[in-house]
């Protein structure tokens, strides 16, 4: 089974992307619902969040108001890095535990990807066998956002916390420019399935991956 890891800065793409490797075969999990877990009432995010920051990050049920609590971390890069240090293990965590339960599977999927804003920030990029970048023009990714619903001021704040599609790219092997159409998209991603498919076949005959750094246009 391959591991792949995706990520991209905020409204690169990301998510469609992954969207169009599980409709041709991929197995795919968004990092982001694994944080959704943590943060439920009762759970050890929720109990780590609380501990950290109080219960002004708290929803009334005991959950965390994420709201809330990126108002606290987005401004302020000490408490923002308290929190990596103590969610970032426990998701990583709960992403060995989803990719050893599909390994125990009779049939384990040739491919599996994880979706995840932040691997590069946080390191954990080095536990795939393969990273993939999904990069676009700053602007482009500034108005998909706002159109989403982002207020200007969150968007700010994440964007400046996040690193820059230059420095994603860097460690990638491969590489998504999404600056154009869905359609243009969509090739990119059945070149890409190309791709990961041979690697995963050489995955499963024991062979090392090749080292490269490809860009899909």
């Amino acid at each position: 089974m391959l591991r792949v890891g995706l990520t991209g800065g905020v409204a690169s793409g990301k998510s469609t992307l992954a969207g169009l490797l599980a409709e041709l075969g991929a197995t795919v999990r968004d990092a982001d619902d694994l944080v959704e877990e943590l943060y439920r009432p009762g759970a050890s995010g929720a109990k780590t969040v609380r501990e950290l920051f109080g219960t002004v990050v708290l929803s009334a049920d005991g959950g965390v108001d994420r709201g809330a609590l990126a108002g606290i971390v987005l401004t302020d890069a000490t408490a923002m890095r308290q929190l990596e240090a103590a969610i970032h293990p426990q998701v990583r965590a709960r992403v060995a535990g989803w990719f050893e339960g599909l390994r125990r599977e009779p049939r384990p999927p040739d491919v599996a990807v994880v979706e995840a804003a932040l691997l590069v920030e946080t390191g954990s990029f080095e536990e795939y066998d393969r990273l993939v970048v999904v990069t676009g023009p700053e602007n482009a990714r500034r108005e998909r956002a706002l159109a989403a619903g982002w207020r200007a001021e969150r968007l700010d704040a994440v964007m400046a916390a996040q690193l820059s599609d230059a420095e994603r790219a860097a460690v990638a092997d491969y590489v998504v420019c999404n600056d154009r159409s869905l359609e243009e998209l969509e090739g990119a991603a059945h070149a890409l399935w190309l791709l990961l498919s041979e690697d995963a076949a050489r995955v499963s005959e024991g062979l090392p991956l090749l080292g490269r750094r490809i860009d899909l246009p």
